[in-house]
């Protein structure tokens, strides 16, 4: 079983998973509310230069102001000395209108990150209307057909005329395109630009004046590729949109393309429903019977391994060895999975043989190479940790599906009663030192209430004779295990 795609759309939701060998690879999930805002691109206005960061923030209509640095402001035909000795201040003033593209969704607490470097993808080709660069994905390996390509597109770009200059990047799956497909693609992006450059003539500030394609029709155009044996889609509707989108811009995919009219969720046919499920989860047991940790924080991932239940048959270092190497294939699958990103930092478990090391990080660099974000792994650092960096332009599946736990906070773990108990009791003393009353009514969570008058009971009577006051208590049963309140009687 080869590669396939599955598309689950309804008016409020749109979810894409990749399946390979029946099993899920990657989920994307988009919000009707809360679609993502990657390629889109804006008439900002600059409203805060911030000269000491080398940056700006960049109203572009949203929630939180956007966020730009120096180096995406600048020509990218400027040198390194102009990059390191131009000060933002220099090319952006507050209440100047900015042409900007997003290039990060807002992640946490942070804006989205932008760059004035414009570019537009199609099916074969990302047109970059401020550049005369001509490039080739790295994924493509032979130099024949890197060459073949490059000169192709040279042509084509010269035969359109002045009126269309530009760069372009060929994409992975312009491999092995012919002529008639590349200069369909190459036209359809002229057109597209123009469009956009005359909307952009009549923007306000701050308006968007360019939008880039809903989930459904980006996976059409970025994920379907030569392998992909088939495209399911449960929305007739959707499948009808889908079928026009890939006649005019991929029609080579279109005999892939399938209406799912199943009584059995699409989501279910490969378990995909667990796969999120298990993806929003801190442990993945491995068959061995060892486990990973996934610990996401707002700077950084770290994922831990154990060897479990998993003692091997040999010696130590052999098991060590064979946890490490099953660890790395289902590390590079959930980082696709979870869609994590940023700097990862592994713990494999330490091993003596060099030669494992070796092949260890050998493994997770060929499971690396599937993945569709860029992906770099810097080898084994003193503390004999794997650093690496994957790149994050969009939010996790935890950051897309979940919000901060209520009684925690985001921390993943709450105070003990015991611990809540012997705040209530400073908390009583600090008030009793405070101000002149008859008792004290302590209101808790019912968890807090039984230890205070139970397991604490002993202390609870040595603190009312030392204050020489009476203590009550009442259940809130709305009060999270850590709220509490004292109030003067």
């Amino acid at each position: 079983m080869g590669e396939e795609i599955l598309i689950n759309f309804t008016p409020m939701e749109t979810r894409v998973a990749v399946i390979e060998n029946g099993v899920p690879q990657e989920i994307y999930i988009e919000r009707a509310k809360r679609r993502g805002l990657v390629g889109n691109i804006y008439n900002g206005k600059v409203v805060r230069v911030l000269p000491g960061m080398q940056a700006a923030f960049v109203d572009i209509g949203l929630e939180r102001a956007a966020f730009i640095h120096v180096e995406e402001v600048l020509g990218q035909s400027a040198t390194a000395e102009e990059r390191s000795n131009t000060s933002i201040a220099q090319v952006l003033r507050e209440g100047q209108g900015l042409l900007v593209q997003v290039t990060k969704d807002p992640i946490g607490t942070k804006g989205a990150r932008l760059t004035t470097h414009l570019s537009i993808p199609s099916r074969y080709l990302v047109y970059m209307p401020g550049n005369e660069h001509i490039g080739v994905s790295q994924r493509i390996e032979d130099s024949e057909e890197r060459d073949r390509l490059r000169s192709l597109i040279e042509s084509l770009a010269e035969e359109a005329g002045e009126e269309s200059r530009g760069g372009f990047i060929l994409r992975t799956v312009a491999e092995g395109a012919n002529e008639t497909e590349l200069r369909a693609d190459l036209l359809f992006l002229y057109r597209l630009w123009r469009a956009i450059q005359s909307k952009i003539d009549g923007a306000g500030l701050p308006e968007i004046v360019y939008e880039d394609l809903p989930l459904n029709m980006r996976a059409l155009r970025d994920m379907a590729h030569a392998g992909v044996e088939r495209i399911r889609i449960d929305s007739r509707e959707t499948y009808q949109k889908a079928q026009e989108f890939v006649q005019a811009l991929v029609p080579e995919i279109q005999q892939k393309l399938e209406y799912y009219p199943g009584e059995r969720p699409i989501f279910d046919l490969f378990n995909v429903e667990e796969e999120i499920k298990r993806g929003l989860g801190r442990k993945v047991e491995l068959k061995s019977g060892g486990y990973l940790i996934f610990d996401q924080t707002e700077a950084m991932t770290t994922v831990d391994i154990n060897t479990g239940a998993f003692v091997g048959h040999r010696n130590l270092e052999e098991t060590i060895f064979k946890t490490n190497l099953e660890a790395a294939t289902a590390i590079g699958r959930q980082l696709r999975l979870r869609n994590l990103g940023g700097i990862i930092i592994i713990d494999f478990i330490d091993m003596e043989d060099s030669d494992h090391q070796r092949q260890v990080l050998r493994t997770l660099e060929r499971v690396l190479e599937k993945d569709h974000a860029k992906c770099k792994v810097t080898g084994v650092s003193e503390l004999g940790l794997v650093e690496m960096t994957r790149k994050r332009t969009r939010e996790s599946l935890e950051q897309v599906l979940c919000d901060a736990c209520s009684q925690c906070q985001g921390r993943g773990t709450i105070k003990t009663p015991e611990t809540v108990c012997y705040e209530i009791f400073r908390e009583i003393l600090r008030q009793h030192r405070a101000y002149d009353t008859d008792s004290y009514l302590v209101l808790g969570a019912q968890t807090v209430v039984d230890y205070l008058l139970d397991d604490a009971s002993e202390h609870l009577a040595e603190l009312e004779a030392f204050i020489g006051k009476t203590i009550r208590f009442q259940v809130e049963t709305l009060y999270s295990p850590e709220q509490f309140d004292v109030v003067l009687r």
